[in-house]
């Protein structure tokens, strides 16, 4: 029988890619890769998969993002994601390398994410490994179908979507995310924002350079713009700029 591995970021649509994975094989590993940082209620929504459908593989670097920054003195940004690639892809590649080696690779990544879809064929295919996406193929569902969906199944989807977020992913703290979802983090979760902030100041002592995860482009000339420098502009009125980015861990 034909084995998958679905990887599950903890949102929606990992929740269907999985449903639909499921519905054709037996023989499906559920996997999930830790970044440490997710909202409490991530590990909740998890957990009721795992009622409903079937039991999740979880694994871990062991480190959260602002650990690995440091290991490595560099700073994720909207450019390069080292978090996504070593607490994600790489720690999920080196697992199917030594457990599923012949596995089919499932990514939730919808119809509406050609560009995705075809980054991660060419990120996963040097591997070798086969990969679908249950989600590019009819019933093409939207976000709030996909949270009809994981309610139909009698779970409350992740609280971040009622809060506003895209994704479900590292607490809503995607160094990918760009400065819109920054701002909402520090109105939604202020003192997670202030985690990350005294996180990214401690990072950048470390480092000893004028780095940072966000980036102001006023003026026509793009530099470092630090949370805490970004917090006070938006607490004094200022407005976020419009970067928002797709967080994309998996692919």
């Amino acid at each position: 029988m034909k084995q998958y591995v679905v990887m599950l970021s903890g949102g929606v649509t990992s929740f269907e890619a999985l449903r639909r994975t499921i519905t054709k094989s037996d023989n499906v590993t559920a996997l999930f890769a830790d970044t440490k940082i997710e909202d409490e209620d991530l590990y909740r929504f998890l957990n009721d998969i795992e009622r409903v459908l079937r039991p999740i593989t979880k694994i871990s670097d062991g480190r959260n993002i602002w650990e690995l920054f440091r290991d490595r003195r560099f700073i994720g940004n909207t450019r390069v994601d080292i978090c996504s690639q070593v607490l994600k892809r790489d720690l999920c590649r080196n697992w199917m390398k030594n457990n599923a080696p012949q596995a089919t690779l499932v990514i939730g990544f919808d119809w509406t994410e050609p560009h995705r879809i075809e980054r991660s064929i060419k990120r996963w295919g040097l591997d070798g490994f086969d990969i679908e996406f249950p989600l590019n193929e009819k019933p093409y569902l939207l976000k709030n179908e996909y949270i009809m969906r994981v309610r139909e199944y009698g779970i409350e989807p992740p609280r971040l979507y009622s809060y506003g977020f895209e994704h479900n992913n590292c607490g809503g703290a995607c160094v990918k995310a760009g400065q819109g979802q920054w701002a909402r983090l520090l109105m939604t979760f202020p003192e997670r924002y202030k985690w990350h902030e005294d996180e990214e100041e401690k990072t950048r002592s470390v480092i000893g350079k004028n780095v940072s995860i966000l980036r102001d482009a006023r003026g026509g000339k793009v530099k470092p713009l630090t949370l805490r420098k970004f917090r006070e502009r938006i607490e004094a009125g200022e407005s976020a700029e419009d970067d928002l980015f797709t967080c994309s861990c998996i692919g």
